[in-house]
């Protein structure tokens, strides 16, 4: 049996390799992830936030989002994983991410990330995308940019 290290190796060769040159402004992909319970714990128990509005529902049941949300940046997590892994995809340095939060993430939503060229630098291979995630009822969640590096493979 595959260890899931072996698997996430296999998984990332698999990732498509654009080059520069054939990317251009108004390319758009999407990236959809459903949001669990298991999530919101694996996340906390990596990076220690366990904030008890992320995992406890006693004390979310008492806040303004009267239950638990998912931690922010798992939805900028997202936001990687279709900047990595589709667009541009692989052998992209990550060089900032800004974002606005403008409505929760809770367990049980369908989050779709929208990343569309929207500036191209040639001469540093720089690449900035318009970087919005939308809930399964269409409504934004998290709008931002982000600007990255295309390198070329060697």
């Amino acid at each position: 049996m595959k260890s899931q290290h072996s698997k996430l190796i296999e998984r990332s060769r698999n990732i498509m390799d654009r080059p520069f040159a054939e990317i251009a402004i108004g390319d758009t992909a999407t990236f959809t992830r459903k949001v669990t319970n298991q999530d919101i714990l694996d996340f906390a128990t990596l990076t220690e936030d366990v904030n008890p509005i992320h995992i406890d529902e006693d004390f979310a049941a008492g806040t303004m989002f009267k239950g638990r949300i998912a931690h922010g940046i798992l939805t900028v997590g997202f936001i990687s994983a279709l900047i990595g892994t589709i667009l541009p995809g692989k052998n992209v340095i990550y060089l900032s991410q800004n974002c606005k939060f403008t409505a929760p993430v809770r367990i049980g939503d369908t989050i779709k990330i929208v990343g569309e060229i929207i500036d191209k630098r040639p001469r540093k291979n720089i690449l900035t995308l318009q970087t919005n995630a939308y809930n399964q009822k269409d409504e934004i969640v998290l709008e931002g940019s982000a600007v990255v590096m295309k390198k070329e493979q060697s």
